[in-house]
């Protein structure tokens, strides 16, 4: 959602420069489409691993049951009208793309397998009418990348049972209203086509959308898939540079996903159309990208929703199959094989050779460099279990919010401390200069600090925060988060410290220092009903008939209050904004503050004896 960039002439020279040299301009290498598989289907599943798939249907009870229901979607797809142009907000064609691209895949893949002609002709029906459109939407080039990614398969996969004037209307759309916006991007020519230059997820769809619409018609435009085909290869590096170095993403785990996914595509596509991904698979830290999600995912069943992730809901992801694959990691296909949706891409990429049904041994946490988060749980395999998980974090990143030092908590399989996820999108300024106004990405609508609040940004937007120390041991786990850098202007040390003692009792211990005298505010949003003890000291939170005691252990005299998830009366509070009334905040507030130790304490009720609590300095832990 960056601004749009102007991309120079000598920019556009260097990016597009053909793939045909080697590096220097010295030595010819091969073509890009020298090696183009002949004939079609050959995108990501060829004809004999479509028998192959069939075959396998009749002994694999998983791909029995999802073949069932993915058949029954496409059997419900027969009545309903096609997708039509529709822009709700006056700038995204995306959830027409979206639809007109799942429903491709479903009608494509059970006609594959099942010949129902029904599923072909009503597959016909949705791109002759989406062929039809003025246009797909280039502005917003996200939409552009998804439909053309629709079409590359409707053409690829049904190549034959389409009639030569079928033929024509889908290539001739892909052409029209996919590639050349593409080409004219590449090239400098349009304006939106930053997404070349970019480092996040606009990079692998776009890319993604327009590598596997090129594929589609490389034998019939051979010298446009050729220019989009290696302006593509040479475009998402940018973004696969943010893998590294442990495969994690900083615009979090639903933005993982999204570009994750069209990364795959485009890999899986290359691979099987051109018998190579050019050693794009080799970036650093793509080969471990699967364990993010499935560290991000908690004990309660729902992700850390960080950034502007908006369901509070485990990411199901086909291309965890294609990951476990390619890089032999089954705890990825057993993550997937768990929350599978599924979507024709889980039957198609399903390991052949089988996965344990149980996860394979993970440790219990981990530190991510690559986005600054920590998770910890006391088990992989008790919902009951607890799970923390925090983040430091650069401001900066694409769908960040001001959130480092930020944290989810589950147990009792429930989430106790929830993020908010992200408002709407169309709200005025939501990816410019009002950004920093809205309630859900301020630091005072994460379960952070909120330091001498106030009109401005209630952290610095251009800082970036590491994770300083971490440790795991089987009876303990902590993080330390040095939160300095986006507390500057008002202090001289900020760290947060956030432990697992003995798997069960979670303690958040924070460090201030502060020059002049401060106002502090520690928040943390619940759904839970939360009742506060008589000294103030104690909270009993209750959900679902379940509960979690909340101590404060550090300083004496401080208090537990009950605020609603709304902004301070000091702070911003534009209209639009989406209501909170479901979440409350527990608040502790100081003033006048300079050294100050807040230490609070997280202890489920069960049958157990919380551990004793010692606290020391984070320097001693």
């Amino acid at each position: 959602m960056n601004r749009f960039v102007t991309i120079t002439l000598a920019f556009c020279i260097t990016f597009i420069a053909p793939m045909t040299r080697a590096d220097n301009g010295s030595t010819p290498a091969r073509a890009t489409l020298d090696t183009l598989r002949t004939g079609h289907p050959r995108l990501l599943l060829s004809s004999s691993e479509c028998e192959q798939l069939k075959a396998r249907l009749s002994k694999d009870e998983v791909l029995r049951e999802w073949n069932d229901i993915i058949r029954r979607r496409a059997d419900g797809l027969l009545d309903d009208v096609p997708s039509h142009y529709h822009i709700p907000d006056g700038k995204r064609l995306l959830s027409t793309c979206r639809r007109v691209l799942d429903r491709t895949y479903t009608l494509a893949l059970m006609y594959r397998l099942h010949k129902d002609k029904r599923h072909k002709d009503r597959l016909w029906l949705e791109l002759k009418t989406t062929a039809a459109f003025k246009d797909w939407n280039p502005s917003h080039f996200l939409d552009t990348a998804e439909m053309t990614h629709a079409f590359a398969i409707g053409y690829d996969w049904l190549y034959h049972d389409w009639s030569e004037s079928q033929r024509r209307t889908i290539r001739e759309a892909i052409v029209r209203h996919g590639l050349t916006p593409g080409v004219n991007s590449y090239r400098g020519k349009a304006r939106y086509g930053w997404f070349a230059r970019s480092k996040h997820n606009w990079n692998q769809v776009c890319n993604g959308g327009m590598t596997i619409g090129a594929l589609a018609i490389a034998d019939e435009k051979s010298k446009l898939a050729e220019e989009i085909i290696s302006a593509a290869i040479k475009s998402v590096p940018l973004a696969m540079k943010s893998y590294a170095p442990d495969g994690a993403w900083g615009e979090g785990v639903g933005y993982w996903h999204y570009a994750t996914s069209y990364n795959v595509v485009m890999l899986a596509a290359l691979d099987s159309a051109l018998g190579s991904d050019f050693e794009l698979s080799k970036a650093k830290g793509f080969d471990q990208c699967g364990l993010f999600p499935i560290h991000m995912l908690g004990t309660a069943g729902m992700s850390f929703n960080f950034a502007d992730t908006g369901k509070h809901r485990a990411t199901q992801a086909p291309e965890l199959f294609w990951l476990a694959r390619r890089f032999d990691q089954p705890a990825y296909a057993a993550y997937q094989r768990q929350h599978a949706a599924p979507h024709p891409l889980d039957m198609v990429w399903y390991p052949t050779k089988g996965i344990a049904k149980a996860r394979p041994a993970l440790p219990p946490d981990k530190y991510f460099r690559a986005a600054e988060t920590v998770s910890m749980r006391s088990s992989w395999d008790d919902q009951n279990a607890v799970y923390v998980a925090f983040k430091a974090g650069d401001n900066k990143v694409n769908h960040s919010h001001l959130d480092p030092g930020s944290f989810v908590l589950d147990a009792l399989g429930e989430r106790w401390a929830v993020d908010l996820g992200s408002d709407d999108y169309n709200l005025p300024s939501y990816f410019g200069r009002k950004r920093w106004d809205y309630y859900r990405l301020r630091a005072e609508g994460h379960n952070t600090l909120v330091l001498n609040p106030g009109i401005k940004a209630d952290q610095n937007p251009r800082a970036a925060t590491r994770i300083t120390k971490f440790n795991s041991t089987p009876q303990h786990a902590f993080g330390i988060a040095d939160l300095t850098p986006v507390y500057a202007a008002s202090a001289q040390r900020v760290q947060r410290g956030i432990a697992l003692l003995d798997r069960q009792t979670v303690l958040i211990q924070d460090e201030l220092k502060c020059e002049q005298p401060a106002e502090l505010w520690w928040f943390m949003h619940t759904p839970a009903r939360v009742s506060i003890g008589d000294d103030g000291r104690a909270a009993k939170l209750n959900r679902n008939g379940k509960h979690l005691n909340v101590r404060i252990l550090e300083p004496a005299g401080a208090r537990f209050d009950i605020r609603p998830a709304e902004p301070l009366a000091t702070s911003p509070n534009p209209k639009g904004q989406r209501a909170n009334t479901d979440v409350k905040k527990l608040a502790i507030h100081f003033t006048k503050i300079r050294n100050l130790r807040v230490v609070v304490a997280f202890e489920p009720v069960t049958n157990n004896d919380a551990p004793a609590i010692t606290i020391k300095p984070l320097a001693e832990w």
